[in-house]
């Protein structure tokens, strides 16, 4: 395990353009080969964005309708666009007809609620996340608060008609990316303020351990840039009183849930990024404590840029790529 050794001060996470896409929520972004970046917004619609990093006005056009709300997208090798869907499952998007079709709506015999975010390896096995069986999406800071660890992580192998549960008990299960020589994955438990390492290859297969603890805000979606590290969105920074809250009894957390959904959320002004290596090792932390980009859910790099994400602004964001060396 790496507990997060970040620097006393970390570096600034600088914006360069806010880009409108006529949609809101972009709750995740990923690149393509080609530096367009997609993403999901509320309305149901996955959207393509040309040109974020060049000068000139991006083009923003629709692919594709799902018909409920997407969240994590993952492209797969043979095309098609992977969409975890929270209200109707994993699905598949075929970008040049806008056809949608349902891979997965149930596991281990129940529907599948919640569906957050999903990455493929080579050889065609989807991986995805729940992050919650108990609450929806509407009521995610429910989740965040009451603590159930009922999130989860789940394979689908190409010839398999039902994912199966490669592990339980997660807290708030986010964002999931592979390690570059697929020995296991990462996935973002963004209550618990950690990245969990579960094995895919060897001895200990199917076994989880942490990876990184401690982080310095809640994790969510992950994303790797071929021979880069590990970028991690931080939705929002360490709330004290919320660790706290975590180790008392569940009746004392249930009340607490109960009463977070009464109070309309507002996020801060905080956007953050981590960047670590395969070892758990912080390569890059970036953040903003001020600025107008909030609650950061995704993080991408493409064009010598990050772009980021986000569940509640109506746009997404173009920043500086960190300082090397």
């Amino acid at each position: 395990m790496t507990p997060f050794r970040g620097s006393a001060r970390p570096g600034t996470l600088t914006p360069r353009r806010y880009v409108r896409i006529g949609g809101q929520g972009p709750e995740d972004v990923v690149a393509d080969d080609r530096g367009r970046v997609l993403t999901g917004v509320a309305d149901g619609r996955v959207l393509r964005i040309d040109g974020l990093t060049l000068p000139g006005s991006p083009r923003v056009e629709e692919l594709a309708r799902t018909g409920g709300r997407p969240l994590g997208l993952a492209l797969h090798p043979d095309g098609s666009l992977l969409v975890c869907d929270a209200e109707r499952g994993l699905l598949a998007v075929d970008p040049e007809h806008g056809t949608v079709r349902v891979l997965a709506d149930s596991a281990a015999g129940e529907p599948l609620r919640f569906c957050s975010n999903a990455t493929v390896l080579s050889d065609g096995t989807v991986c995805f996340t729940v992050s919650s069986r108990r609450h929806p999406l509407e009521h995610w800071i429910g989740e965040l608060v009451e603590h159930t660890g009922t999130g989860r992580l789940l394979r689908l192998a190409p010839d398999d008609k039902e994912p199966e549960v490669v592990v339980d008990g997660l807290r708030f299960a986010g964002g999931v990316a592979a390690s570059a020589d697929e020995s296991f994955l990462v996935v973002a438990e963004t209550g618990a303020r950690r990245l969990t390492r579960v094995r895919l290859t060897g001895p200990a297969a199917g076994r989880h351990d942490v990876l990184a603890d401690d982080l310095p805000g809640a994790p969510d979606n992950i994303s790797r840039t071929p021979g880069g590290p590990l970028w991690v969105a931080l939705a929002g920074p360490r709330v004290p009183g919320l660790d706290l809250l975590h180790r008392r009894g569940p009746g004392v957390r249930r009340a607490a849930a109960r009463a977070a959904l009464r109070v309309p959320y507002r996020p801060t002004g905080y956007a953050g990024v981590l960047a670590v290596d395969d070892h758990g090792r912080t390569v890059h932390h970036l953040e903003r404590r001020h600025g107008g980009f909030r609650m950061v859910t995704a993080v991408c790099e493409t064009g010598g840029r990050l772009v980021l994400g986000s569940m509640w602004e109506a746009g997404v964001a173009v920043c500086e790529p960190p300082a090397t060396g």
